[in-house]
């Protein structure tokens, strides 16, 4: 039973793609290795000869970076600019990711070619403990209120699956959210970052006695802690569309 599925740039039919069983292992790179074994063809010249290897095992897989000179990237799709860095010569790095892109760089555009560990395994959820004190939520949200409206429309673009692209105004924000919170205008939003900043601890509280330094980029701060950890997901996006159910915040 296969356990690891690699989907090369050029695929277009299941048939191309390649399926790895634990214990299996896939060369890639510019030529085919001698030797036999299953491997990958990538035709371009800033691709090492030998450029890399891939080994499955149950739930995950691993990579090595035989470049001498060349940092492979390996992202997340799903996880808004998630990544790892394979250091050239770097053996068995396990890569955790359920899909995966390994990005080469070249020199007009990177090289990539998709990875899917579809065998993720989860420990079922047990119940809490009555005999002891139950566990403290490191970051309480709660989901039907309006600032977690404003931290989801904060967090969209990149969800979106652009990593890298720039943050909403509060302009934006607004409009986003006008279908679902009609009342919504600038100063309500702001007020509602502000108090993210606050709940999330980025900032202290307006009842403490020293307010600290003045944060700046409280947009970037708050949308790479909500993304880190996964505060929202793209799942929570769907509340963009749909009318929010309370009142909370301005």
């Amino acid at each position: 039973m296969y356990s690891i599925v690699v989907v090369p740039a050029s695929c277009v039919t299941a048939q191309e793609q390649i399926r790895l069983a634990p214990g299996d292992t896939l060369r890639f790179g510019r030529t085919p290795a001698s030797g036999g074994g299953r491997q990958l063809t990538i035709p371009h010249p800033c691709v090492s000869r030998t450029a890399g290897e891939i080994t499955a095992a149950g739930t995950y897989w691993s990579l090595s970076n035989l470049s001498g000179t060349s940092t492979y990237v390996v992202e997340n799709p799903e996880g808004a600019g998630e990544h790892i860095k394979i250091a050239p010569g770097r053996i068995g790095a396990p890569v955790p990711f359920e899909f995966s892109r390994v990005v080469l760089p070249a020199t007009d555009e990177p090289v990539s070619f998709d990875v899917w560990a579809p065998r993720h395994d989860y420990a079922e959820a047990e119940g809490p403990d009555p005999n002891g004190e139950p566990t403290a939520l490191a970051f309480a949200l709660d989901r039907t209120k309006r600032y977690f409206l404003v931290l989801a429309a904060l967090c969209e673009p990149r969800l979106r699956g652009a990593p890298h692209a720039p943050l909403p105004t509060v302009e934006q924000v607004v409009e986003r959210l006008l279908p679902v919170w009609p009342a919504a205008n600038r100063a309500a939003v702001q007020w509602n970052i502000d108090y993210l900043a606050v709940k999330l601890r980025l900032k202290p509280g307006p009842e403490t006695a020293g307010q600290g330094p003045r944060l700046n980029g409280k947009k970037e701060s708050l949308v790479s802690l909500a993304l880190r950890f996964d505060l929202v997901r793209e799942d929570d996006l769907p509340a963009l569309a749909v009318a929010a159910t309370s009142g909370a915040g301005r």
